[in-house]
């Protein structure tokens, strides 16, 4: 995959989002026991997964869900594409906040909808909503839902309760519904809060999908769930999931994802703690040996999110330049096509790895 996307192999894939560190151990023992046990019988116990997660949002975020409005999917992706056939028809418009995940736009696509974007903009140093467009894009008929990015990948934005506020009111006064992509949910630096779409109870559906996929690094064994406290919508979607039998985890989804929700916060205060320390380096270096090369402020995710623009080079110059250094980064326009110079890192990886890569980087 390497050499088809870098046209090279030997360098460090800083570009795909899934960390280089060992699963808490809690998850690990799960595995082994139902390894060891040796009988993989029919095994379903979703109610105990809801429990967890339900525990997990109040223990960690101080929001109140209710186990009965989850369902389970097989992931995030397939969640977003299941509610966009839900709540829109072929044809409608679906906006998106680029620069953005890039997946978004093939699910709103193969779905037969439309894309309609409606850019961050930058003041003040890092990206914030457009309300004036948004609320322009919403009057104009041609959008019907969005898909709201929290935290934002790739900018690191965790939306502020004001903000989402404001997002929501703009959303039900046009009758425009919206779908929470939170699995970053987790990856919360110091001095900020994550807000949920789910804490939102009255108006226009909401809903959020979330995972243990990008928390716990489980990203091959994990499931996505759906949340929604709008009941016709969570009928609506439980009926769809149910006919189609997507619903049941297997075994080990699910022990590992109860024994991440259960017994995982002592593992991600740790990761928390050594990524803000990688965050604080990173920063440092590019201030010091790199100034021309803008990191944005990274409130969450453990992505961030660098503008090469100012260096001087084109696209290929510092592309050339990041090979040349062994680091592999996810391009800017895989997010949104006018931010060809931009750059994506996953840094969820040793800091003596990144710090090795970073000190062989030369743009001068």
């Amino acid at each position: 995959m390497l050499k088809s996307i870098f046209g090279a192999t030997e360098l460090e894939p800083y570009w795909v989002a899934d960390m280089d560190f060992e699963v808490a151990e809690p998850i690990i023992n799960e595995l082994k026991r139902l390894a060891i046990r040796g009988r993989f019988a029919y095994e379903f116990d979703s109610q105990s997964v809801y429990s967890a997660i339900v525990n997990w949002y109040q223990r960690r975020h101080d929001i109140s869900l209710q186990k009965e409005l989850f369902v389970q999917v097989p992931g995030v992706l397939t969640g977003i594409a299941l509610l966009i056939r839900e709540l829109t028809e072929p044809g409608d418009g679906v906006l998106i906040q680029t620069p953005v995940y890039h997946q978004f736009k093939r699910l709103i696509t193969t779905a037969d909808r439309n894309v309609i974007r409606s850019p961050l903009k930058i003041e003040d140093g890092k990206y914030q909503m457009d309300y004036e467009d948004l609320a322009n894009q919403f009057a104009s008929g041609n959008v019907k839902s969005m898909i709201l990015c929290n935290p934002h990948n790739p900018v690191g934005r965790v939306w502020s309760k004001s903000e989402l506020d404001k997002l929501v009111e703009l959303a039900n006064a046009h009758d425009i519904s919206i779908i929470s992509d939170e699995i970053h949910s987790d990856i919360i630096y110091s001095g900020h809060q994550f807000n949920s779409i789910a804490s939102y109870t009255e108006g226009n559906h909401v809903s959020l999908i979330g995972s243990p996929a990008k928390t716990f690094g489980m990203q091959s064994i994990s499931n996505g769930y759906i949340y929604s406290q709008n009941k016709e919508l969570f009928e609506r979607v439980k009926a769809v999931v149910d006919s189609m039998y997507l619903g049941h985890g297997n075994a080990m989804t699910t022990y590992a994802t109860i024994a991440a929700f259960s017994k995982g916060d002592q593992w991600l205060d740790s990761l928390l703690e050594y990524l803000q320390t990688t965050l604080s380096w990173i920063q440092s270096f590019i201030e010091k040996e790199i100034p021309l090369v803008e990191m944005f402020p990274v409130e969450g995710t453990y992505q961030i999110w660098l503008d090469f623009s100012k260096t001087g080079r084109t696209p290929e110059e510092v592309k050339a330049a990041l090979l040349e250094a062994k680091i592999g980064l996810t391009p800017g326009n895989w997010f949104d096509a006018e931010h060809e110079n931009f750059f994506r890192m996953n840094i969820a990886s040793p800091l003596a790895k990144i710090q090795e890569n970073f000190r062989r980087l030369k743009l001068n």
